[in-house]
């Protein structure tokens, strides 16, 4: 009885044992499931590719962002110059407005008197006296009313004038706004592109990236300065370019922003511009115009305080600080800091107090 019992219990036993051991979901019911393998790291030659990428990702940003702030400045000098024309417009319409009303009156006056002026009606007496008086207030009547006609032709030609001005304005104004519409389009998509291609990097290579392209920038300025270039270069800085660079430096650490002008980001020719109007020299707002309108001077006559103009589309600048070395705004992602004169591609040297 007893072995009946414990062979009831021992089956018992082993018919639990079965469900556990099939039960679905048992931890070791089966094998665990095989881990992703992380993605090869990427070989310099690759990661080399990125950087090259990336750079002209950056680089066609900020040719956008140099046509996107031309628009801007554009803009502005056009909206100074409709306001004033309005202006203009509204003083015209006034004077205008005078004048048909001593035109309107002299008609009510030659109306009152029978169709005839009253110097007519003097020359009509019998008194010589009064004829002649008569005949000197006609003329003087006759020049007033020349002039005053005279004067009132030309005020509406003005208004003529200011309104078509003012049409062709508002159309330039215009087209500015789209043409800057477009450019911050590009300025984002190729930003959303180089960030959305180093996103793709891991941490250790964001890092390695990161020494590419200070070993990339070294590399160029070492050749820079092998070359001799230094030696000639001792100009000193103008008590205005010492205020320049005084702005300047002091932006160091600040972000970069596409069409930023300070004072808590700056964009490349934000930064100069600002700091040059500190030292009470207004210069253009892009490195294009820079480029286009300021004094040229050669690489071994420039000074601290001198804007150095980078690459062939003039769509990058710094501003010299001496002994190789400017300040500049990089990119979007960057902070303004100090780099050598030589690490990028100089397309030539403008100082902007000649």
């Amino acid at each position: 009885m007893t072995g009946k019992r414990y062979s009831a219990a021992a089956t018992v036993a082993l018919i639990c044992a079965a469900v556990v051991v099939t039960a679905p979901g048992a931890a070791y019911a089966s094998p665990a499931p095989p881990r992703p393998t992380d993605p090869a790291p990427r070989s310099d030659k690759s990661l080399e590719q990125v950087r090259k990428d990336i750079d002209e990702l950056y680089h066609d940003a900020g040719v956008a962002t140099d046509a996107y702030n031309a628009a801007e400045e554009k803009a502005g000098k056009q909206s100074e110059q409709i306001v004033k024309l309005a202006k203009d417009i509204a003083d015209g319409q006034a004077k205008l407005k005078r004048l048909q009303a001593r035109a309107g009156a002299a008609a009510r006056a030659q109306y009152r008197g029978g169709g005839l002026p009253d110097e007519a009606r003097l020359m009509l007496s019998d008194s010589p006296g009064q004829f002649l008086d008569g005949a000197g207030r006609i003329r003087q009547g006759e020049k007033a009313t020349k002039g005053m006609l005279t004067e009132l032709e030309r005020t509406q030609e003005d208004l003529r004038i200011y309104a078509k001005d003012a049409t062709a304005r508002w159309k330039k104004l215009e087209a500015n706004r789209k043409a800057k519409a477009a450019s911050k389009k590009r300025i984002k998509k190729k930003i959303a592109a180089a960030e959305k291609l180093e996103s793709t990097l891991e941490k250790k290579e964001r890092e390695r990236l990161r020494k590419m392209e200070e070993a990339a920038a070294l590399k160029k300025q070492s050749a820079w300065v092998s070359s001799g270039v230094l030696k000639d270069i001792d100009g000193k800085a103008s008590a205005q370019g010492k205020k320049a660079i005084a702005f300047a430096t002091a932006q160091i650490g600040k972000p970069y922003v596409w069409g930023a002008e300070g004072p808590g980001s700056y964009d490349c020719s934000g930064l100069t511009s600002k700091a040059w109007s500190a030292a009470g020299r207004g210069i253009p707002r892009t490195s294009q115009e820079q480029w286009k309108q300021l004094p040229h001077v050669d690489v071994k006559n420039m000074r601290p305080g001198d804007l150095i103009i980078y690459h062939s589309d003039a769509s990058h600048v710094g501003m010299y600080l001496g002994d190789g070395a400017i300040v500049h705004a990089p990119r979007p992602g960057r902070d303004v800091t100090i780099t050598g004169a030589g690490s990028m591609q100089i397309l030539g040297v403008v100082r902007p107090d000649k």
